[in-house]
């Protein structure tokens, strides 16, 4: 083996670092912002340098970083049983503690978890299981999945299909066949935009609609984000989940929540579904589970449809789904101090108290220039620009904003997610204080107005 020890840290990710979601010859010409730490709101680079974190990792980090009581915890396991395989009837005290734990903060009904390593094969798992249970109950013909334009459901090679992003399609042969997807609900690009029940009952009679074209005998189950993060922080109005609950029911199709990223107290209640009320039969969970500091996700299912799959085999017969790392012990000792932290710890409590910061923080930017619309709940946000206020029309896309956007923020010390169409993404931790909140703003505010000192996006404004 030859030594490179003058070779950067830069040179050898550019040569042997594939990351995730990236144009390969995009980041060899771009190269990697290599972080060194974090603690709490903060992270440092490589070069020393401070960023406030509006973003927590990738929807994740909501306890912040650098909470030594993960660290011991996780130390410790490692110590006294690293791993301990979920097959052959085994088990660890993590796994089955942080299961009954699942069960009892979800919405009630839940009471069945597997699982997984983060979110994508929690929907990969959704599907899988959704499959089994029809075949199982003998109505195999049951296999279409509907799901919602701009809709994240992962990356895995199914699940990316009910994903509508061009980014997880394009030269991956998906959509498949059998994944249809719905208009978004997305008040601020409607043409109901102010008229919420409007808004409501137009997705509920679209879903009703897709299903009659499909064959109502042939509809498995209808996927949704109670809040669709990676397709721009599409807010539906109150009301929606629970519309779209009930119609599920009406249509005899499995109602699926993907919780990875609204879960664990980042729209306010432990789980976005709270909020309305609502029960469905499968919810999958990843990324604020373990705070992103392991990997980890899961799937809560139902009772209706556990013993489906239960009594649709004899019992000499495995339920051929799993994983080597499924139920790890490290992971699930993580995630049982995590939830701690969010309940015993004050987390959640203190999530709730700040989004008062948060929302003051969007309302301030609603009369810049550049900004069309802000929406958000709890500490889930997002800032549209846009080149008119009055047509709402979006910048040309050869101005690069978002590429410019993050790199200003950057320089001003804070980072968010810059979506291709020019919508700030934000998720900042639910450890925020107030003052950290504030300051967050100020940056924004700050990166905006360094845009809009630039000529052409000056020129670019209606």
């Amino acid at each position: 083996m030859t030594l490179h020890s003058n070779r950067s840290l830069l040179d050898i990710d550019r040569d042997h670092l594939i990351h995730p979601v990236t144009s390969f010859r995009g980041h060899e010409a771009h190269g990697a912002l290599l972080l060194e730490s974090g603690k709490g709101m903060w992270l440092k680079d490589m070069d020393g340098k401070e960023l406030l974190d509006a973003f927590a990792g990738l929807w994740c980090v909501n306890v912040g970083y650098g909470q030594d009581s993960i660290a011991e915890v996780a130390a410790e396991q490692m110590r006294r049983l690293p791993y301990a395989t979920g097959y052959f009837h085994f088990g660890s005290e993590p796994a089955v503690r942080l299961a009954q734990k699942l069960v009892d903060l979800s919405p009630e009904g839940l009471d069945h978890v597997y699982f997984t390593l983060g979110g994508s094969d929690a929907v990969d798992s959704a599907i899988r299981y959704i499959t089994h249970y029809y075949n199982a109950i003998g109505k195999p013909e049951k296999k279409q999945c509907i799901a919602l334009e701009r809709g994240y459901h992962g990356s895995s090679s199914t699940g990316a299909g009910l994903t509508a992003l061009a980014n997880f399609h394009r030269g991956f042969d998906l959509p498949l066949r059998w994944q249809h997807h719905i208009a978004s609900p997305y008040p601020y690009r409607s043409d109901l935009e102010g008229d919420d029940a409007a808004i409501i009952a137009r997705s509920v009679q679209e879903l009703k609609d897709k299903v009659a074209a499909l064959g109502a005998d042939k509809v498995a189950a209808f996927f949704c984000e109670p809040i669709q993060g990676s397709g721009g922080v599409i807010v539906p109005p109150v009301g929606w989940l629970k519309a779209m609950r009930e119609t599920c029911t009406q249509l005899d199709i499995l109602f699926v929540t993907d919780e990875v990223i609204t879960g664990f107290g980042r729209t306010g209640p432990m789980f976005a579904c709270e909020a309305e009320g609502v029960t469905p039969d499968l919810m999958t969970l990843a990324k604020g589970l373990t705070a992103g500091y392991v990997p980890m996700g899961a799937l809560l299912m139902s009772g209706k449809v556990y013993e489906g799959i239960a009594n649709g085999a004899a019992p000499e017969l495995a339920i051929g789904h799993g994983a080597t790392y499924s139920g790890h012990p490290v992971s699930a000792a993580v995630g049982l101090e995590v939830l701690r932290l969010y309940t015993d710890g004050g987390i959640l409590a203190n999530g709730q108290r700040v989004a008062a910061r948060f929302d003051a923080g969007m309302a301030g930017l609603v009369d810049h220039p550049m900004v069309g619309d802000t929406r958000g709940r709890g500490l889930l946000g997002a800032i549209e620009l846009v080149a008119d206020k009055g047509t709402k029309a979006r910048f040309d896309p050869g101005l690069k904003l978002a590429d410019r956007l993050f790199a200003k923020a950057y320089d001003n010390g804070v980072i968010f997610r810059a979506f291709a169409d020019n919508i700030i993404g934000l998720a900042p931790a639910l450890c925020a204080s107030d003052g950290e909140m504030d300051e967050i703003f100020a940056r924004i505010a700050k990166t905006l107005d360094d845009l809009l000192e630039e000529a052409d996006i000056r020129a670019a404004l209606g």
